[in-house]
């Protein structure tokens, strides 16, 4: 009534009545590109066509990926072969992690021949694994451990291994759960690049420590047949479960694959691990410098994007 009478039996009105879903009207957000970007423009937003398949998928993906990680979800990295693409797999798997979501991802150097993580986002300290754990006592805080990493621009974090050989292969699985009791209290995922030999001192703490693991193949054969070897003997280990959540990643490291069947050879992980995704060979992931997403063609982010999703999927259950 307009004198502000209540008429019987109705509630009264409370702040919670104001809540912000039920007063703002939604807004479409503006189309990222293509034709419908420039419709959007030349109308000056007053005409906004609704994103087209592509980029409602990028959005889907883009939210899976943001998946809350309850505690630090642990990735490990694996491939028996070398040059078929893992520490680069490590980098752009982890980058697109940090540059979409907003927690902490850190990589971990596990490689004990002279791990090349560190190379490949630009070293903002010499500091590596082996100085972090000479110094583990003193770190208190984020601000101590980031005083040890080297961070590119995505936000991606690195820790590096040590240089020299002789010192590395003495990390052992006992210096691999202590790095990682530092790093999983400040950090939300943690990936391992591991070296290329299961019988390495620390794979086994690498191993029991991981809630997903990433098995890495070249689009070649005998890059598949070391990946399928590398299955037959986690399965053979005691790491059945692992590789049943595992992931395969088939990296085209060359321009083509000649006569391998590529679908062929996805069709035999899909049987073996929970997912498979190829990424597809890349001009700028060949010259083995600084690794910047935005240098990556379409297609490497979208295949980047759908592995990250991937993996993300396993967070909820780790």
């Amino acid at each position: 009534m307009g004198d502000g009478t209540q008429l019987p039996g109705a509630e009264r009105p409370t702040a919670l009545d104001l809540d912000a879903s039920l007063l703002v009207r939604p807004v479409a957000s503006p189309p990222r590109k293509g034709w419908r970007r420039a419709v959007f423009r030349a109308t000056g937003g007053l005409l906004t066509i609704g994103d087209g398949a592509r980029e409602q998928r990028r959005r889907e993906l883009v939210e899976r990926v943001r998946t809350p990680s309850h505690g630090c979800s642990r990735i490990a990295l694996l491939s028996l072969k070398g040059g078929v693409g893992k520490t680069t797999t490590t980098v752009t798997l982890g980058s697109t992690f940090a540059a979409l979501r907003g927690d902490r991802v850190v990589a971990v150097d596990a490689n004990p021949d002279r791990g090349t993580l560190s190379q490949k986002i630009g070293g903002e300290t010499t500091a590596t694994v082996r100085t972090l754990l000479r110094d583990e006592q003193r770190l208190v805080t984020y601000a101590d451990v980031r005083e040890y990493m080297s961070q590119n621009s995505h936000r991606l974090e690195v820790l590096a291994s040590d240089t020299d050989p002789a010192v590395s292969e003495a990390f052992s699985g006992e210096d691999y759960e202590r790095t990682l009791a530092v790093l999983e209290r400040f950090y939300s995922i943690v990936l391992t690049d591991c070296g290329t030999g299961l019988m390495h001192s620390a794979m086994r703490s690498i191993l029991g420590n991981a809630d997903t693991l990433i098995v890495i193949s070249s689009g070649s054969v005998d890059g598949a047949q070391s990946a399928s070897a590398t299955l037959d003997w986690l399965e053979a280990h005691g790491y059945r479960d692992l590789v049943a959540g595992s992931v395969a990643v088939v990296n085209a490291v060359r321009p083509r694959s000649g006569k391998v069947d590529l679908d062929r050879l996805v069709g035999h992980f899909a049987l073996r691990c929970r997912a498979v995704h190829v990424l597809p060979f890349d001009p700028h992931l060949e010259e083995g410098a600084d690794i910047d997403l935005d240098r990556l063609q379409d297609g490497t982010r979208r295949a980047l994007l759908e592995l990250a999703a991937d993996v993300a999927a396993g967070f909820s259950s780790s």
